[in-house]
């Protein structure tokens, strides 16, 4: 054998060694990212090494596994994720993202373009170090205070046949998985543990996505636990459409389960249900903002706690908040209709708000077995509304609270549904029903009486 075939030998050998090293466990070939030259020890930087096997597994395809082994920590920074593969975090193996934003090829941790069939899985995790991306913690506005850059941890777009199953994702420094245009998802079991005050640090967006299932996971996070979004790209993704949340756990220190604000294209056939929101500075929310419609909404069998909270956190504690908007006073603004919010029941410190606008109107809002107690518990001041983010309007509005509060809208129908108060009444708290500038509101069965029977009606309708 002469010195030439001999090298090329070695180099097809290298090159091929991927396959040759690849294991088969229950008919799949699963690639170590260890026998790539991943170390696991927290320190050494890993990403090359991890990214090799993901390449590797790539060109074998067919579900191929790339195995992180437990027992170790993983030192990365931004992983490229392919089509045809399962990443899979073995046991409770854990990915550290790297503080330097140097390490980094663009702003995210774990990214995928324009893949098919990706399965992320395991009950490892990714842990953001928040902490270490703040500058200081702000004791009079309780929130962290961010550096000058942070990164997301996931980062997945356009993938089509999507799966995220039961890791867990920890101490996020901005939004922790977010999905900008992707088809056909599968988000099941996952568990986001972030820090309540860090700000930004989202639980899951599904932007621009149509076709996701997001069920039995555990969410706790400073901002919007699970929120459906349309925000503004140069790439047309389409709509948000065709999405189901069930059977999730949450606290927050923002919305528990919320469309919006950023609703640049529509966003429609949108499910919640059988959800538990433990803490929340709004229940359920519909922040209309931009020129998409939202439409064909449910909320269905969930139970809540709503609570005031410092500025600048976002929310004053309504128990649902369905507001239309403009983001600015040039904003084009869509029309929110077709809501029903069904079998819920709650406690806040604020009103539930059905609240549109001049420039857009609110209609065919049905109410159904909502339950909802309004008291006072936090340190906050009250008094207000949240109509944040607006230039177009007053952003925090001085107002009284009522128990239900509709504004501009349109065929409003409150069917069994009651309002309670709790013993110790402020005097801010009012009627069980106020509205203005409304048409066809039906009330069906309500029950609920005013804060202060002899001071405020129980309903309060004007036309002004």
């Amino acid at each position: 054998m002469n010195k030439s075939f001999n090298y090329l030998y070695i180099l097809l050998i290298v090159m091929n060694f991927g396959i040759l090293s690849a294991k088969v466990q229950d008919g799949v070939k699963v690639i170590d990212v260890t026998k790539y030259g991943a170390i696991g020890d927290g320190k050494t930087l890993d990403t090359k090494a991890i990214q090799k096997a993901i390449d590797v597994a790539a060109k074998l395809g067919n579900g191929t596994k790339v195995l992180v082994p437990t027992g170790r920590q993983y030192l990365i920074s931004t992983l490229v994720l392919k089509s045809n593969i399962e990443f899979h975090l073995q046991g409770n193996a854990q990915l550290l993202v790297s503080t330097k934003k140097e390490d980094y090829s663009v702003e995210g941790s774990l990214i995928a373009n324009d893949v098919k069939n990706l399965k992320i899985s395991g009950t490892g995790s990714i842990n953001g170090r928040a902490l270490e991306f703040m500058s200081h913690y702000d004791t009079v506005k309780e929130i962290w205070m961010p550096k000058d850059w942070r990164p997301k941890l996931f980062i997945l777009t356009k993938c089509n046949h999507l799966e995220i199953t039961d890791i867990t994702i920890e101490k996020a420094p901005s939004w922790s998985l977010h999905m900008l245009g992707c088809e056909n998802v599968l988000i099941d079991g996952v568990k986001i543990k972030n820090n309540l005050d860090v700000p930004n640090c989202d639980g899951i967006d599904p932007d621009h996505c149509q076709n996701v299932e997001i069920r039995n996971c555990e969410i706790s996070c400073g901002d919007d636990a699970i929120v459906v979004k349309a925000t503004l790209q140069e790439i047309d993704y389409g709509p948000s459409a065709n999405i189901w949340v069930h059977d999730c756990l949450i606290e927050t220190q923002d919305s528990g389960l919320k469309i919006g604000t950023e609703t640049t294209q529509d966003i429609y056939n949108i499910v919640f249900e059988r959800c538990e929101i433990k803490t929340s500075c709004r229940g359920l929310t519909i922040q209309l903002r931009d020129e998409g419609d939202v439409y064909n909404i449910v909320f269905k069998d969930i139970n809540f706690t709503s609570r005031y909270h410092s500025n600048p956190w976002w929310g004053r504690g309504e128990a649902i908040s369905l507001t239309a908007i403009q983001r600015n006073p040039e904003t084009k603004i869509g029309k929110i209709h077709n809501v029903l919010i069904e079998n819920v029941k709650g406690i806040a410190e604020n009103s539930i708000r059905v609240n549109g606008t001049m420039e857009s109107r609110i209609s065919d809002i049905r109410l159904y077995n909502v339950d909802v107690t309004l008291k006072r518990w936090t340190k906050y001041p009250g008094n207000v509304f949240d109509n944040r983010p607006t230039k177009a309007y007053e952003g925090i509005e001085t107002h009284d609270t009522p128990g239900i509060f509709i504004r501009y809208s349109d065929r409003v129908v409150l069917e069994n549904c009651s309002i309670a108060w709790e013993n110790t009444i402020p005097d801010c708290f009012t009627n069980a029903i106020q509205a203005n500038n409304v048409t066809g509101l039906e009330l069906i069965n309500f029950k609920g009486e005013s804060a202060n029977q002899a001071k405020y009606k129980a309903i309060d309708i004007s036309k002004l």
